[in-house]
């Protein structure tokens, strides 16, 4: 069973933020004070780690979603189809 890409790349977002987090909290007693600081070192950390090593489950994420919504918007009928064929069946 083949996991959906934003899925994958959401759990990997997350995972990059909260081992950061953890591990400040567990090996560093001053950021038990200052949570805070922890979460914004948390932050930067698992934006840095998501901009080097998640660049490929983001455009995948990314691919997926673009053609959902192409896929989606081909299969539906615009007003101005739907108004045509009611004017010219009339």
């Amino acid at each position: 069973m083949k996991l959906p890409p934003l899925l994958v790349y959401t759990v990997l977002r997350l995972l990059a933020f909260l081992v950061p987090l953890a591990v400040m909290w567990l090996f560093f007693p001053i950021f038990r004070e200052y949570w805070w600081l922890a979460a914004l070192f948390a932050a930067l950390i698992g934006m840095s780690i998501s901009l080097l090593f998640l660049r490929a489950p983001l455009s995948q994420a990314s691919r997926e979603l673009y053609e959902r919504r192409a896929g989606s918007s081909r299969n539906s009928e615009t007003d101005e189809d739907v108004e045509d064929q009611a004017g010219s069946g009339a």
